[in-house]
């Protein structure tokens, strides 16, 4: 049985949560598969003050007393999450960036290896493609697998052949995110992915010191001397790369 978690960052439930019970439906076609509706509008979450007590010290110290938590847990516990929101402003909606914000020290601690990631974006007119590929970028730094999202036009009042190209969409979403929620191993690391860990950990190890929680955590995963975030091998062509990546991020810790 796999867990599934949407967060639907909507205050209404319309055109993003009846996408997502779309998208639940088509999910649903394959075998194996719990889905949990996460409302956001539904949890407390706090406006990130920026003193970068997580960062620095560790997020138990966060003195924001909110639901980061709870929401935190429910990524942990599933197998594969998906983000919904409505396009607001082109971008992603209030609760839904705030949640992003609260949770900003997973992306010096990514966590979400080997869990599968997806988005929704509901819409008048454009602007979708670019919170996409936002949310995507999100996953990635989370560790998540990601899978490309699906974008869907909602105006009202909404056309059917509008409401038929939507439901081709959520379908192909479905059956993306569904491939890689079954896929097993461990996971290749692009370059650039590769890259940013490299030159990051590098650079973390040269400037900082037990005094960070930063510098703890990586040093207590091992990540100071491992090839990538987690064990896989590393064809030569990217044992070279990581190398070269390893010598820039000392380079660019020399001239801070």
């Amino acid at each position: 049985m796999k867990k599934v978690t949407a967060f639907i960052g909507s205050a209404q439930k319309k055109a993003t949560y009846e996408a997502v019970r779309e998208f639940e439906s088509n999910l649903k076609s394959y075998p194996e598969i719990e889905f949990e509706y996460v409302f956001l509008k539904d949890y407390r979450i706090e406006f990130c003050r920026g003193c970068k007590l997580c960062f620095n010290k560790g997020e138990e110290l966060c003195p924001l007393l909110d639901d980061r938590d709870l929401l935190i847990d429910k990524m942990n516990n599933s197998d594969g999450v998906i983000f919904a929101t409505p396009n607001y402003s082109f971008h992603v909606s209030a609760p839904m960036k705030n949640l992003l914000d609260r949770t900003a020290f997973l992306l010096h601690r990514p966590c979400f290896f080997g869990k599968a990631f997806t988005s929704i974006v509901t819409q008048g007119m454009f602007g979708g493609n670019s919170i996409i590929k936002y949310l995507g970028d999100m996953g990635e730094n989370l560790g998540y697998r990601v899978t490309k999202g699906c974008v869907l036009n909602t105006l009202e009042p909404k056309t059917k052949s509008a409401q038929e190209n939507n439901s081709l969409e959520i379908k192909k979403a479905a059956a993306r995110f569904y491939r890689v929620l079954m896929r097993q191993g461990a996971q290749s690391p692009s370059l650039f992915r590769l890259m940013m860990f490299r030159i990051s950990r590098t650079r973390m190890k040269d400037m900082l010191s037990d005094e960070y929680y930063d510098y703890r955590y990586y040093k207590s995963k091992g990540w100071f001397e491992s090839d990538y975030y987690y064990d896989v091998t590393l064809k030569p062509f990217k044992k070279l790369m990581g190398w070269i990546f390893d010598l820039t991020g000392h380079r660019l810790a020399k001239q801070k």
